[in-house]
């Protein structure tokens, strides 16, 4: 389909993303139908009053004797078109009392438009743009946004966008291959535009659990925090802000929240292990397992990880976080270290989000200091236990084949037993050059 075809479908598919936005933010109420006529009509005039005044009259009908108050107010209120919000020149005429309630006579609609784009992220300037970009036409795009929630409803897997696992204390919503591929394009050619805040190191090209752990080597005091429920508990609005922020007009900003959040079915919240988590689900939120949610996560706790970049500072020591864990390290005395647990769960709170009462760790230096599966009381290494395990696995497969070493029945041990290398001899050349003479020997 042409991009003139898509924009024949815009005023179709504006409307279906407007009452996407009502079910997700829970208000039932509709708006008077006149202020949203009003308000897409006033975006297609040049911005003078004497085309304003025109369109007005032409939506709501000649004899309007409120139609010039509300031309000069909303020119006050908006000396340049706010051609990207349209939604929020609807609520203005509703909350100045400026949206009457008439009858509507006629309706002119036109496509948003991109004000002020950030980052270097591709324009798109409205539901057409965002489906070409996308490579869908219009009804695929309503399908993937899941305006209907038929998602949520479906008993019929096969209508459903995502499946489901549950694992002992989260859900895994794993995306169907089309939801994924658009999920996948939406990262690489608009969120990977973005910047993450420097502390951050998980889900970041070029960083790691090894640059995490590197920062916190060899400190005095190692505390440690983990955020409850992360991904769920960031909220569809708190996504569509993020879309906004990087400058797309509502209706696309409203259509790309809706294609990288979900709401988990209720057959499925079933199964939840607590009431909290079950909450959280069954709000739009980021799905664990949507490729795409890593890095709205870290994008949205953009202000948390500068706050805690600061309280660090003012406290003297060194703050990062991987995903959902957080780590301090420096000087602390026990005091100065309930103080910064107390203050970290007061900003995380603020910042919408919830650090995990049962998982805050205070290790010093004569305990065993670990972050993220890495011991680093002197250098980021793997537990000795565990190098000291694949050792063993190494030489039972050298020595009796990798059939008799496989007991996990694993599906490509091989390939498993060559990452586990990787993974344990990375900067640590001593285990390296042992750990690749034994895997050589098993795989000859």
């Amino acid at each position: 389909m042409s991009i003139a075809a898509h924009r024949r479908r815009v005023p179709a598919l504006r409307a279906a993303q407007r009452g996407h936005d009502r079910a997700s933010s829970g208000h039932a109420a509709a708006p008077p139908p006149v202020a949203g006529a009003l308000a897409d009509a006033l975006l297609t005039t040049d911005w003078r009053p004497a085309a304003m005044l025109s369109a007005v009259r032409a939506v709501a009908g000649p004899r309007t004797p409120w139609a010039r108050r509300l031309v000069a107010a909303t020119l006050h209120a908006y000396p340049r078109a706010p051609r990207d919000r349209p939604r929020e020149l609807r609520q203005f005429l509703i909350n100045r009392g400026l949206a009457r309630e008439a009858s509507i006579l006629r309706r002119i609609v036109g496509p948003t438009r991109v004000v002020r784009m950030r980052w270097g992220a591709p324009a798109l300037g409205d539901l057409a743009e965002l489906a070409a970009f996308l490579g869908l036409d219009g009804e695929a795009l309503d399908w993937f946004a899941d305006r209907r929630e038929i998602n949520r409803h479906a008993t019929d897997e096969r209508l459903r966008h995502y499946r489901y696992v549950w694992k002992p204390h989260r859900l895994i919503e794993a995306p169907k291959p089309r939801m994924r591929d658009l999920q996948r394009r939406v990262l690489k050619e608009i969120l990977a535009a973005v910047p993450v805040h420097d502390r951050v190191h998980g889900f970041v090209p070029g960083r790691g659990v090894h640059t995490f752990a590197r920062a916190h080597t060899g400190a005095e005091v190692l505390v440690s925090l983990d955020l409850r429920a992360f991904f769920s508990s960031i909220t569809a609005a708190r996504i569509y802000g993020l879309f906004r922020g990087i400058g797309y007009p509502e209706p696309v900003a409203h259509a790309l929240t809706a294609l990288t959040t979900t709401r988990t079915p209720a057959r499925v919240l079933r199964a939840a292990p607590d009431p909290h988590l079950a909450a959280l689900l069954r709000q739009p939120h980021l799905p664990q397992g949507a490729p795409t949610s890593p890095a709205l996560a870290n994008l949205c706790a953009f202000r948390l990880d500068r706050r805690l970049s600061a309280l660090a500072e003012r406290f003297g020591i060194t703050y990062g976080r991987y995903a959902d864990d957080l780590a301090f390290s420096g000087s602390l005395s026990r005091s100065r270290v309930d103080r910064l647990v107390t203050l970290t769960g007061r900003i995380a709170a603020e910042e919408g989000f919830h650090v995990h009462p049962g998982k805050t760790r205070v290790r010093r230096q004569s305990q065993r200091q670990e972050l993220t599966g890495l011991v680093v009381n002197s250098r980021p290494a793997v537990p000795r236990e565990e190098y000291d395990r694949l050792r063993a696995i190494l030489h039972n497969a050298a020595t009796h084949g990798l059939d008799e070493a496989n007991r996990d029945g694993l599906v490509d041990f091989a390939a498993h037993l060559a990452g586990r290398v990787a993974w344990m001899s990375h900067r640590h050349p001593a285990r390296a050059t042992k750990l690749h003479a034994l895997l050589a020997r098993a795989l000859a």
